[in-house]
């Protein structure tokens, strides 16, 4: 059972209640194979952008006048404010996704790529192509992926792309793409950045979100970068990154950091990893079967160490405790409290991960959230202002109500035949990935035994309000 929570809770968002029966019934050798299986189907479109948005950006006539109308300041302004609604609903609803789907294995990775490949644009249209590009190349091939999100209206916006042309370079796409997305710092010097700043001249977009290659802003002279010299353009430079295998080490290297363990990284293991992954053509799914497939993915020492990111954590609960939320646009302020708003990074480093989770003031609002649900109690915890991560709703600050209904049939029917001195500790090997012994006094204490039922929901609570639940 410890090592399908471990699968669980690495390459998804932990068990779910609901079918952990039929998975714990599975042979071991299947658990893994049924995952990719359960994350082969196409993801849907999550298509979010109502009419008033796609008639300003994508109901003004042909292409030929669509490539360089601006908009003017009230249509500007109507759209960063219909955006911000839509974006709050494609937040919810990615959410829905994480908590229900079957493929859990994709929307885990596509939650890695949404750091790595991280955007904050005040764009639905953009926002929602971009989260597409990721969901349906999370499980695919690296390169597919690098050079499709580079082409996105979210990214080249983001970075300033349409504005880098041949009379003015603009480094900031070429910096990010070297230092972020592929091989990192210490690889390149600044000569190669702006050497591949002039390649990526003249990439650009349609307000559609259509990515344009405008070759009169491209500079068509030779560039020299990373030791090859051409008249390079984004695509050849992209292929250069790729065949440095300085990439597939940083990508390995990260992706182990997320799956494996983010303080103990073994270099020799990376290497191997990250030749294999090289030599496969950059195929993302070959890298996960290496991590999963060996013997120390399952290792004591890389069990129970991770903090669980705080959409990780929420989506988990979700997972384990059936709710239906009498306000779902809570989940927005619970993720602005918790200091991860999806579609909001930091910058464009996205978010760092690890004990940057937690600190005293996080870690004691966790701990109450579970009793929160059941106590209907309001999330009352000021932030401080920032318009684009309160998405335009001035209520985000204001106490919002927590409350639920919870199904909590499920969790009845799994501890139904277990005996109730046996109970918390049965539930915290479900609940907890850490090998600590459940601390039986408090818990008796602060349990009620009036009934079975009184108990297992009480010390489901307890248990999920405690330090150990906050890592997998």
């Amino acid at each position: 059972m410890q090592k399908l929570k471990h699968l669980f809770w690495r390459l998804g968002f932990g068990p779910r209640t609901k079918s952990w029966d039929k998975w714990v019934s599975l042979p071991e050798t299947s658990w893994w194979p049924k995952m990719k299986d359960d994350a082969a189907t196409k993801p849907e479109y999550f298509d979010l952008a109502d009419s008033a948005v796609k008639g300003l950006l994508m109901g003004i006539g042909e292409l030929g006048k669509m490539e360089r109308r601006e908009l003017d300041q009230a249509d500007k302004k109507r759209l960063r404010e219909q955006s911000r609604d839509n974006l709050r609903s494609l937040n919810l609803l990615w959410l829905e996704e994480m908590t229900n789907t079957k493929a859990q294995l994709r929307e885990k990775m596509a939650l890695f790529w949404h750091g790595h490949f991280a955007s904050r644009n005040i764009n639905i249209l953009y926002q929602q192509q971009l989260l597409h590009i990721i969901r349906e190349n999370a499980l695919g091939n690296f390169g597919d992926l690098l050079r499709a999100v580079s082409k996105s209206a979210a990214m080249i916006a983001f970075l300033n792309n349409q504005q880098n042309k041949k009379q003015h370079p603009n480094e900031n796409f070429a910096r990010e793409v070297m230092e972020l997305f592929t091989m990192g710092r210490g690889h390149y010097t600044e000569t190669d950045i702006k050497e591949a700043a002039r390649a990526f001249t003249g990439w650009s977009f349609r307000l559609n979100g259509d990515f344009v290659f405008r070759p009169n802003d491209h500079d068509k002279d030779i560039k020299t970068l990373l030791g090859k010299s051409g008249k390079f353009d984004g695509d050849d430079v992209l292929d250069i990154l790729l065949e440095n295998r300085e990439t597939a080490q940083f990508i390995t290297r990260k992706m182990y950091r997320f799956l494996v363990n983010d303080t103990l990284v073994p270099e020799e293991r990376i290497s191997w990893l990250a030749n294999r992954f090289y030599e496969s053509g950059y195929q993302i799914m070959r890298l996960l079967d290496d991590i999963v497939r060996s013997d120390w993915f399952y290792a004591p020492e890389n069990t129970g160490n991770r903090i669980k990111s705080p959409v990780e954590y929420w989506v988990g609960i979700r997972r384990v405790l059936p709710l239906e939320l009498e306000d779902p646009e809570v989940q927005l302020k619970l993720q602005r409290v918790l200091d991860q708003i999806l579609f909001y990074p930091p910058n464009v480093a996205g978010w760092p991960g690890g004990k940057a989770w937690i600190d005293s003031s996080s870690l004691m609002l966790r701990m109450r959230i579970p009793q929160l649900i059941v106590d209907r109690g309001d999330l009352d915890v000021q932030t401080k202002d920032d318009d684009d991560q309160q998405m335009g709703a001035k209520s985000m600050n204001q106490a919002r109500m927590l409350a639920a209904d919870i199904d909590w049939q499920p969790v009845l029917k799994q501890f139904s035949t277990v005996r109730s001195s046996d109970l918390i500790t049965s539930m915290a090997q479900y609940l907890w990935q850490t090998d600590t012994r459940p601390p039986a006094a408090v818990l008796e204490k602060y349990t009620d035994h009036s009934s079975q039922e009184r108990l297992i929901k009480t010390a489901m609570i307890r248990l999920m309000a405690t330090p150990e639940y906050q890592l997998c």
